[in-house]
């Protein structure tokens, strides 16, 4: 192997890594990927152009269905909603494409700024006193408030809903490894009970099921005992719903995808994070502020920068260092282009067409809404058949939905194996048709009222 001149390992550093880990080789650290995989084929010939291997390559990319392709009902942290064209074009303007971390403010007012409208509006949202200028996603930021609250309380527990998306806590599991941390999952209604010795209970409303919880309930049971409370929430429940500083919470997380962000195949987006001002000092990542300068001239600064690169090193309140500042400017433009009445326009949209088609799938012989309460934009739908079954046959007819079964991290939830169905303002009427035929075809509805 030649020496790579951008890496100032030798061959013998690499030979003493790989014997201090117990592996011979580097290829054998990738054999837990398929070797099909590494190695995909993908049927370019030898001697191709470059014109016929982009229309060779164009073609696979064809066998790939669209969320726009079909009736889809997959939501959660991540959604399907209507992105105005003008979102693009100026969340991708070459000044915030260019732009990287602002250390130098003289040089970099244009970020700063736009990291600053991103705060206010979000501040404005959430009715939290401070958002710092974004995480990786939601899952991060759940699991950053996490050790937030640790490193404020002194405690090692933290309590987590079991009706927080499934990635949220696979993702604060993980990052309790390194901490040593004892997480405790248990259903919503257990929370208050559990809060006991806990540095934070995490709850999300609504939850990953789109049932509506009392969440000032909740923070009152925690903040009893000593510990904080952690609200994973939605943008747009936001716009109908109490905001989390309307319920008591001490932190609020979330995932900003649903702003204006596309999906693009799970990344990159948008974690939001937001804490009451008084914990300002522990809240990881960085903050943009307004000041001015000597001659009085309004300017934006990076306030707080607790990083590790930074003064803070081993200190530092998180090991993230940078931020998804572009998706952040999309969720800006995006909220600035909405203004209030159309996020809610946008919210009602999703909560009448889900209420709409829960009626119709609840009338089904066979089916029932699975919610434990009232619901927001999505809920759950059993029959007997289960949810990971029905899911399958409804994505044999081009219609995708998400099965509970992989939102629990042993993969049971007392029993329970739903499929979750999300609506927004892009579920059309055709879809919610196409959705109930399948369903009643499928749980055989159709020949259960035909035979009364």
């Amino acid at each position: 192997m030649n020496q790579n001149p951008y890496s100032p390992h030798t061959e013998a550093d690499r030979t003493a890594m790989l014997e201090r880990i117990g592996v011979r080789s580097v290829d054998e650290l990738f054999n837990a990927i398929p070797r099909d995989a590494r190695s995909p084929r993908l049927g370019i010939g030898a001697g191709m152009s470059e014109q016929e291997v982009q229309a060779h390559l164009e073609k696979l990319a064809a066998m790939n269905k669209t969320a726009g392709s079909g009736p889809f009902f997959i939501g959660g942290p991540i959604q399907r909603r209507y992105i105005p064209a003008a979102v693009p074009v100026l969340a991708l303007r070459g000044d915030f494409l260019t732009a990287y971390t602002p250390y130098q403010p003289e040089v970099s007012q244009g970020t700063l700024q736009a990291v600053f409208e991103y705060q206010s509006l979000l501040a404005e949202l959430l009715a939290m006193d401070v958002v710092n200028s974004s995480m990786y996603d939601g899952a991060s930021a759940t699991a950053e408030a996490a050790l937030m609250a640790v490193r404020l309380t002194g405690r090692k527990k933290v309590v987590v809903s079991s009706d927080v998306d499934f990635t949220f806590r696979r993702t604060l599991r993980t990052y309790a490894r390194g901490a040593e941390l004892e997480i405790v999952d248990v259903p919503t209604d257990r929370l208050a009970s559990s809060a006991d010795g806990a540095a934070s209970v995490i709850v999300q409303h609504p939850d990953a099921f789109g049932t509506l919880v009392d969440v000032r309930a909740i923070a009152d049971a925690a903040h009893e005992v000593g510990a904080l409370c952690v609200q994973v929430t939605e943008p747009h429940a936001l716009a109908l719903l109490e905001p989390p500083g309307a319920l008591g919470v001490d932190i609020a997380v979330g995932e900003g995808q649903p702003l204006g962000i596309p999906m693009s195949y799970g990344g990159p987006h948008l974690g939001i994070f937001a804490c009451r001002g008084a914990l300002v000092r522990q809240m990881p990542g960085r903050i943009a502020g307004q000041t001015v300068d000597a001659d009085g001239v309004r300017g934006f600064v990076n306030t707080l920068q607790t990083r590790e690169q930074h003064i803070r090193r081993e200190k530092a309140t998180s090991n993230i260092c940078t931020n998804e500042a572009l998706a952040a400017i999309h969720a800006a433009v995006y909220l600035s282009l909405l203004g209030p009445e159309g996020l809610r326009a946008a919210a009602r949209a999703g909560v009448a067409r889900a209420r709409a088609l829960a009626n119709r799938i609840a009338a089904l012989p066979t089916c029932r809404i699975a919610n434990d309460g009232a619901f927001f934009d999505r809920f759950t739908v059993r029959t007997e058949m289960g949810g990971w079954d029905l899911r399958l046959a409804l994505l044999e007819r081009g219609i995708q939905v998400e099965a509970t079964a992989s939102h629990y991290v042993d993969g049971k939830r007392r029993g329970r194996d739903d499929v979750i169905v999300q609506c927004t303002e892009m579920t059309s009427e055709s879809d919610a048709d196409a959705l109930v035929d399948a369903v009643a075809e499928i749980t055989g509805s159709r020949q259960a009222v035909a035979a009364r």
